[in-house]
């Protein structure tokens, strides 16, 4: 045999050996190994033992969390909007059948958190979550995950709340806490769907209470002044999505519903704001059995008390709210309130801030009796006020009544409003009745059979029409798939229309 083919063969045998012999001893015991060692991974202990009331309190925010998260749901909701046709190009779009000055209809997808209150499926949110939101098109995610389509209830822009309801038994309902055991510095926890994340809990404290005159509510809607801002301010962050959650004490119980936060960026910087629990209770109530929200007022334009007004008005210490201006035949006027008084109480409820005055009011519904103690001529009086709705108007809503004051009503399923029709109008046209067309909703079954901004229609269901009130009774008749007739006026020639009752869509 040759010597130099055998040696190589030698070396190759004994350095395949000497290899199993390692891998075999890797993946043998460690204690074995020629490369194990002996090596703890962390300390055998903690370093501190916490004492008894730090456990109770971590066991506390535990079962707040487990409790409140049940209690809170995430909401996708569908939202429409419009883009606004360039100026002069209104021509070439209607040209090509697209929608007019009106803005062509856009949809996009937004988002919230909202407060379960019974457990068949009532549910309490902000109206900025689901304003504009298409039918059908809101989506609501329990903590266990299923998922249910929600109609609204009913809202109300001037507190930024919503009620919607979706079709579901079994859930757990907030338990409402006492608004008077709410005190600066109790501990709160935020619950809701902040930036996407569903079941977010937070915590902190409350840092302030009746904050008011942020400017936050009613941005969009008309008659903002009649907003009622006077929120619980909290540390606890929030962010976007966390809109319409839940903000709950140490006990697991809802103190506010959170709306909207302190920020630059959009995003958490130190302070969310929340609408506190009674004024929450109040509305939700008149929407459960009325749809709307019958808002008593005093009629007064107001002002913060500050040091030279007290001083100048005789008052030992800076309290109360004044009052700038009373309104003609306003409850106010009727009561003998005057430029100058100093509204110290509600009902025995001191009232201190503007926001906290527009939240006792805000609890009560037009027609109730209050007691105002108030300061004038350097003595404390009492005038009974009987407050009164605002003359020719509703802002809040329900939604087959969204938008209806005495004088306008808007039909969301067919997708026009229309407006009571001006004597000087019926007068230059010739007729004696009528309501007017003021919106039309883009691609909406109003829009595809042809009605548009400025129709006048004279009779529904061969029956003439004078007010929005009555057209709204026709059409509350009709089911889902019924046909009905509108004869209408525009262009000087007058024309029968058809409208079909939508189908609410699965």
């Amino acid at each position: 045999m040759n010597r130099k083919i055998v040696f190589p063969s030698i070396l190759l045998t004994f350095a395949l050996s000497f290899s199993f012999f390692l891998i075999a001893n890797i993946n043998s015991d460690s204690t074995n190994s020629i490369f194990a060692k002996n090596i703890e991974l962390g300390a055998s202990s903690s370093p501190i033992e916490a004492d008894d009331f730090t456990k109770k309190l971590n066991d506390a925010y535990n079962k707040v969390a487990e409790a409140s998260l049940k209690s809170v749901v995430n909401l996708d909701v569908e939202v429409k909007y419009e883009t606004q046709i360039p100026k002069g190009m209104e021509e070439f779009f209607r040209h090509f059948g697209m929608p007019d000055q009106e803005g062509s209809e856009r949809r996009r997808m937004g988002g919230g958190s909202g407060v379960i209150i019974s457990d068949d499926g009532y549910i309490v949110t902000n109206n900025h979550v689901v304003d504009n939101s298409v039918d059908g098109g809101i989506t609501v995610t329990t903590t266990d995950k299923k998922t249910y389509t929600a109609k609204i209830i009913g809202t109300d822009p001037l507190t930024d709340l919503a009620l919607i309801k979706i079709d579901a038994s079994g859930l757990q309902p907030a338990h409402f806490a006492n608004i008077e055991d709410v005190k600066i510095g109790n501990i709160v926890l935020a619950v809701g769907s902040p930036l996407g994340l569903n079941a977010t809990v937070t915590n902190g404290i409350v840092s302030a209470i009746a904050r008011g005159r942020l400017g936050i509510i009613g941005r969009q809607a008309e008659n903002r002044s009649y907003s009622i801002e006077n929120f619980i301010q909290t540390d606890a962050p929030i962010n976007p999505g966390n809109s319409g959650g839940g903000l709950f004490d140490i006990n697991g119980s809802l103190v506010g519903i959170n709306t909207a936060i302190a920020s630059q960026t959009g995003s958490y910087i130190g302070y969310g704001f929340a609408i506190p629990i009674d004024l929450v209770k109040s509305v939700i109530s008149d929407l459960l059995e009325d749809g709307i929200v019958s808002r008593g007022y005093i009629g007064v334009q107001i002002n913060q008390v500050d040091q030279k007004l007290a001083k100048a008005l005789g008052l030992n210490e800076i309290k109360g709210v004044l009052v700038n201006k009373v309104m003609p035949n306003s409850a106010g006027e009727l009561a003998g309130l005057e430029s100058g008084d100093i509204i110290l109480k509600v009902d025995s409820k001191e009232v201190n801030s503007p926001g906290e005055l527009q939240n006792q009011v805000g609890l009560r519904r037009a027609g109730d009796k209050i007691s105002l103690s108030i300061w004038r001529n350097k003595e404390e009086i009492t005038k009974i006020v009987v407050l009164k709705g605002r003359d020719g108007e509703n802002i809040s809503s329900n939604i087959s009544e969204q938008g209806e004051d005495l004088n306008s009503f808007n039909f969301d399923r067919l997708g026009f409003k229309v407006e009571i029709l001006p004597a000087s109008v019926k007068e230059k046209m010739g007729i004696e009745n009528g309501v007017i067309i003021s919106d039309v909703t883009p691609y909406s079954e109003a829009f595809k059979s042809g009605l548009s901004k400025g129709v006048i229609i004279t009779k529904a269901d061969r029956k003439e029409i004078s007010s929005p009130k009555q057209l709204k009774e026709i059409v509350e008749k009709l089911e889902e798939g019924d046909a009905f007739l509108l004869q209408v006026y525009y262009d000087d020639v007058s024309r029968l229309i058809a409208l079909e009752i939508p189908t609410n869509p699965n």
